[in-house]
């Protein structure tokens, strides 16, 4: 009898299950139909004219990207948060000052050396100046999900940490990263930033002799250090950043000679390190002083923001993201007569951006307020390095503790017909199954994305604040960041098939009371 009622009950509930399905279905009839490849194509072929000369960060150009953008969220009925569309990101456009030195003591005789010829400061260095112990971690590289760390064993707190460029077995199939495939772990910016974490008040980074042969000093390209770069050819920084700098310079071979003797002793260490040996075994008796020197100039760009307020007494202080970056990589400042010139960024990100602003339409469709409060993202300055996620995280506008959960769009224009990539399957389940759930009314096939492009988009920044999060791409391509991602070339009965996904897993995330499993793992930001 038991078995007879406990399969009765499961019976009752499929049939409930499938009438609530149905009954979704019905309720979202209307506001899928709000999602038409006409709309999408609307969205994307303005985005991606011309005249918005590639929505570089910051620009005029992606300040009219914005505000057509709000225009767009007003005409669905999507309400203003806190009484405005935008939300600032505070940048700064960052010039190398006049004092920039660099100095070692070693075995009690000090060394000075010169700007250019022996170190050049990176981007990301501090308008300030240390003095501190030399400490050697190797490539700079702690990895949990690789089962590697340059620093165990080392004390880097209050260093000046030395540091490989690269990672180990650079070009070795079989080395504990990618192989001849870099990783983040690579990336100048990532190793700085470990470094910090891990207590060091500066870094020195020298290019890995093993595997390159010139070992010249180049840091960042620095107008006022070269005679052919444009005078405006500077970096952009994200202003919250700016006090978590430290300095940072590239050194050459003058340098390196001072601390190992020869190049040849780095070599032959790097090849210690690459075999398995911990950085910790190598020491090296020095005191550098580094002082480098930035002016900035505010030039801040905004995210574009809209909400549509739960309509659950007991939900709408939950909150559901969906968002996309509006912005692209600008132009081509020198070019020939007739070259094409503008990085129209139609797929990159002008797809994903119209993906969320007809989403934001089917909403308003639909006629009904969803149980929790919808927030619409467009961030700025992705391409410069996640910026925009990154500002609105750090300064939210809904605590992030109440955001249950973020979808991103990012290229969903291109490739196969019926093809959807979901990135970073392992780290969000029920967001997964959902997708899956909701995907058999559209029909895709769903693939794994690459485990690598979960720190390469948007939702990086929320999964880093512990906030479940869906990353639907079609991929990349073979006109990915260039001239030729043109709106000609998006597919835009697909993007608009992405389009109605994402608003179902929306609309369904959105009127459920139920919160989400993460998997928290390291995530590497490119």
């Amino acid at each position: 009898m038991d078995r007879i009622i406990a399969a009765l009950s499961c019976w009752i509930m499929l049939v409930s299950i499938a009438g609530c399905s149905a009954l979704r279905s019905e309720e979202n009839a209307s506001a899928m139909s709000a999602i038409t490849p006409d709309l999408v194509r609307a969205y994307i072929t303005y985005l991606a004219s011309d005249s918005m000369m590639g929505r570089n960060t910051p620009s005029p150009q992606l300040d009219t990207a914005a505000e057509y953008i709000a225009r767009q969220l007003q005409a669905a009925g999507v309400a203003p948060c806190n009484g405005s569309y935008f939300q600032k990101v505070p940048l700064n456009i960052v010039a190398l000052g006049p004092e920039n030195t660099l100095s070692l003591q070693v075995n009690g005789s000090k060394r000075e050396f010169e700007l250019k010829t022996d170190f050049v400061p990176f981007e990301m260095t501090a308008n300030a100046a240390v003095t501190a112990p030399i400490l050697f971690a190797g490539y700079g590289i702690t990895a949990p999900e690789y089962n590697y760390d340059d620093y165990a064993g080392l004390d880097a707190h209050g260093k000046i940490v030395l540091l490989l460029r690269h990672e180990p077995g650079e070009n070795d199939a079989s080395s504990p990263f990618s192989g001849g495939l870099p990783t983040p772990y690579s990336n100048v910016d990532t190793k700085v930033r470990i470094a910090r974490e891990h207590g060091a008040v500066g870094v020195l980074i020298v290019t890995d002799p093993l595997n390159h042969m010139s070992l010249t000093p180049r840091g960042f390209p620095w107008p006022s250090l070269s005679k052919i770069i444009p005078a405006d050819a500077l970096p952009v920084t994200l202003g919250t950043d700016e006090t978590k700098k430290i300095p940072t310079v590239h050194i050459g071979p003058a340098v390196i000679e001072s601390l190992f003797g020869t190049v040849d002793s780095l070599t032959a260490i790097q090849r210690a390190v690459d075999a398995g040996k911990k950085p910790a075994e190598y020491r090296v008796d020095a005191v550098g002083t580094i002082k480098t020197s930035t002016s900035i100039k505010d030039m801040s760009a905004r995210n574009v923001v809209g909400v549509l307020e739960g309509s659950d007494p007991s939900l709408r202080n939950e909150v559901v993201v969906i968002g996309a970056h509006y912005d692209h990589v600008g132009y081509l400042k020198t070019h020939a007569p007739g070259q094409d010139y503008i990085f129209n960024g139609a797929d990159d990100n002008a797809s994903g951006t119209a993906g969320v602003m007809a989403v934001a339409s089917a909403f308003h469709a639909s006629g009904q307020h969803p149980r929790r409060t919808m927030l619409f993202l467009f961030f700025a300055g992705e391409e410069k390095g996640l910026f925009g996620s990154q500002a609105y995280t750090e300064n939210p506008l809904f605590p992030l503790d109440s955001t249950v959960a973020m979808i991103n769009l990012d290229m969903i224009g291109r490739n196969g017909e019926d093809t959807l990539f979901v990135v970073g399957m392992s780290r969000s389940p029920d967001l997964v199954q959902i997708n899956e759930e909701e995907n058999r009314a559209i029909g895709f096939t769903l693939v794994p994305g690459q485990e690598s492009f979960v720190g390469r988009s948007d939702q990086a920044n929320f999964l880093k604040q512990h906030i479940p999060a869906l990353f639907l791409e079609t991929g990349e391509h073979a006109d990915y960041h260039k001239v030729t991602d043109e709106a000609s070339r998006i597919n835009f009965e697909k993007a608009a098939r992405v389009a109605r996904l994402a608003f179902l897993d929306a609309w369904r995330i959105a009127n459920e009371s139920r919160h989400y499993k993460l998997i928290d793992k390291p995530i590497s930001l490119f």
